[in-house]
């Protein structure tokens, strides 16, 4: 129950950070959709990423966006959990 807890918030954010990335992927230049992921990061109180942790790269004419990170939570002693994120645009 209590790491359910501890977990809870992460994929919370993990969902508003895909929210995030899809919403920046309309973006035409790189520096357009690190300042439109940024500014939904704070809206949505996305931490764990910024603009400037984003693999952007285009598919055709769609610019799909990446990302990738870890949430490490401590549980008792020397034991951690390790949360493996990641997420990728819709290519539309």
């Amino acid at each position: 129950m209590v790491v359910g807890a501890q977990v809870f918030p992460t994929v919370i954010e993990h969902q508003a950070a895909l929210k995030a990335i899809n919403k920046a992927s309309a973006g035409n230049t790189v520096a357009e959709v690190r300042t439109i992921f940024d500014k939904a990061a704070q809206i949505d109180d996305i931490s764990a990423i910024t603009g400037k942790d984003l693999e952007i790269t285009k598919n055709g004419d769609k610019v799909v966006v990446a990302f990738e990170y870890n949430k490490e939570l401590h549980l008792v002693g020397p034991a951690y959990l390790l949360l493996k994120y990641s997420g990728r645009s819709n290519s539309k």
